[in-house]
């Protein structure tokens, strides 16, 4: 077990009782009148949340309106910390409706470094709330905060018992990763490959056995040693039961003493489908939710529309200095947790989505009907087109609307995103976002995205709106001849305040997707000179870690295999080939990482958004079966979901809804249930971002310092970088898990 020499918070005590936490007699107090008996002093509150003492406790009036946790906060300065020592603190508080705020002992300056931060949901009955945290530095100008901001509608906030003393035991950070046998905690394909994970210190083979949901044991065997897990620091055996074809639900495998999660063997991706690209119409801006499509927890009001308090974005200026014309850029998804809109996120969200559609019309073992008009719940249904177009549709209008006016300077490149001016805290719903929205400066690799995705918008609409079509391509040409144009206008890595920078400093493999898309969809002669004059015609553009928004070459390369065009026969069977090549590579590392996966077991695969670079990596190894036939590059996809579904170290499925322990927790300013129990948890079907070894936020640096790569990850609301929700990540998802349903008819 590992102590945390700065964990943030160790696990919540939820009690109706009030008590001192255990050994606070034997340490100093901090926290001056924390009972409150000699009135408010040396408390303070924000202007927001005005305290009085009322019947022994300290109350605030919390103004309505506000926009974020720490607009109205209740507080005590002047705290003395000391590095290594830990703290326990606790309180008793309620609220007069059921609210989550957030407890945090930070600087009480800028950068108000924290010591503690922990959602903390409040109930009508006073409730008692104890955390442990261990500082990380020396300071005696530490405070408790209590942030209480961020609700449209005005409450009352009460507080007694208050209580921190040095001296607690250090917390421990220990996940419950549950049962040693690792299994798809969804299940299995009857004729796919069957494989678990035993995690065990035996040095030869173990016996299991598979028994059904009545008990009865319909496979036995013995496990196959593999040594040392690199990725997860694990001791691990496989076991392999793809002899086993029957369908059923509740199977459960026992070895070592442990049972696995329950599992299915069966169409166990039919309804994922559709669950993964529902998630696209809940983070649609522009737009009121509908709960009979989407479940009435998730209903609410369009977002930016210029509907008070937000500003909307039909009317957005450029930030100062970038330009001095407005656009309406209303629309499209919200890209990730937070309220902005990403081109070249959404380009690459876009083209999965394009492409699981076209996958219909070239694989030979897609079910074309499965995306057809009326399989989504989204408001066109019905309307004579796939719903899967009409969700990208929703996206392309956006990317179309980004692009910069005839008569501009850089008349024809598109904006690189449009986002609030400051960065917003959480939970925060769409139409209640105040903040001013500003366009960003055009960038080459944005204007490629569009100049792409537009160029397939050309080839796929055209049977069901031409003028859309139409108007999709001469945006496309437009675009490329603009980046043409402006080959090196780069978006500033600086520029992060409010939303993501999305920074590149590489656009080749833009241009060499916008090249081959604009030339599958034309047939233009100088479209195909410029592909095959890119390095990336001919290179590797296949890495072991996976494609993603910053490396697209990839997306061009799959598409110039799969989707019929005018190369002369030997060009393309080099091109299928290199598909092939990369896929049988990625079976390698399947079969050489215990967990299965087409990952490398070290720490520079698993970067943020790591479950969505695996993804990518299935989606070659299953480009490469639809291209071949070969039942090997199917089952090494089909391994590759077992991971995203819980067979991996932590024993947790990513995929909200999909498996016994699944992620419910994801970074979200729309799902932040965690936070507030008005708001709803992501919905299914939405996957996290995954481990991330570089534990890119405090609440992960502080939590998993020292993690083994598969031990990177936290489901809790404050680590964006390992569990944010984001549109490229469940469009990954949405491609694979076509392609799976589509396996398991």
């Amino acid at each position: 077990m590992r102590r945390l020499a700065t964990a943030l918070v160790a696990t919540a005590v939820f009690v109706t009782t009030a008590g001192p936490v255990a050994g606070a007699q034997e340490a100093p107090e901090l926290i001056v009148n924390g009972t409150f008996d000699t009135g408010t002093a040396p408390w303070w509150s924000t202007a927001t949340a005005p305290v009085e003492v009322v019947d022994g406790r300290l109350c605030a009036e919390v103004a309505g309106g506000t926009t974020n946790p720490w607009d109205a906060i209740v507080g005590q300065n002047d705290l003395s910390v000391q590095a290594g020592e830990s703290y326990a603190l606790s309180f008793d508080a309620s609220a007069s409706a059921p609210v989550g705020v957030l407890t945090k002992v930070q600087q009480q300056v800028e950068p108000w470094t924290e010591r503690l931060s922990q959602p903390t949901v409040l109930g009508q009955e006073p409730t008692h709330f104890a955390y442990v945290f261990t500082a990380s530095v020396d300071s005696a100008a530490d405070q408790l905060a209590f942030q209480v901001g961020g609700r449209a509608e005005a409450w009352t906030f009460c507080l007694d018992n208050v209580s921190l003393t040095g001296g607690a035991e250090p917390p421990v950070y220990e996940p419950d990763t549950g049962p040693r046998v690792r299994v798809n905690q969804v299940g299995y394909l009857p004729h796919g490959p069957k494989h678990a994970t035993l995690v065990t210190e035996a040095t030869a083979p173990v016996r299991w056995r598979l028994t059904d949901a009545n008990g009865r044991v319909v496979a036995t065997g013995r496990s196959t040693q593999r040594g040392l897990d690199a990725a997860s620091g694990q001791h691990t055996h496989t076991i392999d039961f793809s002899r086993v074809t029957r369908a059923g639900s509740g199977y459960t495998l026992t070895a070592d003493g442990e049972t696995s999660h329950p599992f299915d063997i069966g169409a166990v991706y039919r309804d994922l489908r559709s669950d993964s690209l529902r998630f696209f119409y809940l983070q649609r801006s522009g737009i009121a939710i509908d709960g009979a499509l989407a479940g009435e927890e998730y209903a609410r009001p369009a977002g930016h529309v210029g509907v008070a308090p937000n500003l909307g974005d039909t009317d957005v200026p450029c930030q100062p200095g970038v330009c001095d014309y407005r656009l309406d850029v209303r629309g499209g998804w919200y890209d990730a947790g937070d309220h902005g809109k990403y081109v070249v996120n959404g380009g690459i969200a876009t083209y999965q989505l394009l492409s699981t559609f076209e996958r219909t019309r070239t694989a030979p073992t897609a079910a074309r009907g499965a995306l057809g008009d009326g399989t989504l719940r989204v408001p066109e249904r019905r309307n004579g087109v796939p719903d899967i177009l009409d969700e990208a549709r929703w996206e392309l209008e956006f990317l179309l609307r980004m692009q910069v006016p005839a008569g501009e300077a850089l008349a024809g490149m598109a904006h690189h995103k449009i986002h609030d001016s400051a960065w917003t805290g959480l939970p925060l719903a769409p139409e209640d976002d105040p903040m001013p929205r500003e366009l960003h400066p055009p960038s080459t690799a944005a204007t490629l995205n569009l100049a792409a995705v537009a160029a397939q918008c050309g080839r796929l609409y055209p049977r069901y709106d031409t003028a859309f079509a139409g108007r999709c391509l001469a945006a496309a040409r437009t675009a490329y001849a603009a980046a043409r144009a402006h080959p090196d206008v780069l978006a500033s890595p600086a520029d992060g305040t409010g939303g993501g920078a999305y920074s590149d400093d590489d656009v080749s493999d833009e241009f060499y997707w916008a090249a081959a898309e604009l030339y599958l969809t034309t047939g233009e002669r100088r479209y195909l000179d410029d592909l095959r004059a890119s390095p990336h015609h001919t290179g590797d553009v296949f890495g072991a870690t996976g494609f993603g928004w910053p490396a697209t070459a990839a997306l061009g390369r799959l598409d110039l295999a799969t989707v019929r065009g005018g190369l002369p026969a030997g060009e393309r069977t080099r091109i299928r080939r290199s598909v092939l090549d990369a896929a049988s590579a990625y079976l390698s590392t399947v079969e050489a990482e215990p967990y299965g996966l087409p990952l490398p077991g070290d720490s520079g695969g698993y970067v943020w958004g790591s479950n969505s670079n695996i993804i990518n990596n299935t989606i070659v190894l299953a480009t490469a079966f639809d291209l071949s036939g070969k039942a090997r590059y199917r089952d090494g996809a089909l391994q590759g979901l077992d991971y995203v579904f819980g067979r991996n170290a932590l024993n947790q499925s990513y995929v909200t809804g999909w498996g016994t322990t699944t992620s419910h927790n994801q970074h979200s300013r729309l799902f932040a249930r965690q936070l507030d129990p008005t708001s709803p948890t992501p919905p299914a079907g939405s996957i996290a971002g995954g481990a991330n070894a570089d534990l890119e936020d405090p609440f992960a640096a502080d939590l998993l310092a020292g993690c083994a790569p598969q031990f990177c990850y936290v489901d809790d609301i404050q680590s964006y970088s390992t569990n944010e929700v984001a549109i490229n990540w469940n469009s990954a998802l949405a491609w694979i898990a076509s392609f799976a349903a589509d396996q398991g008819r």
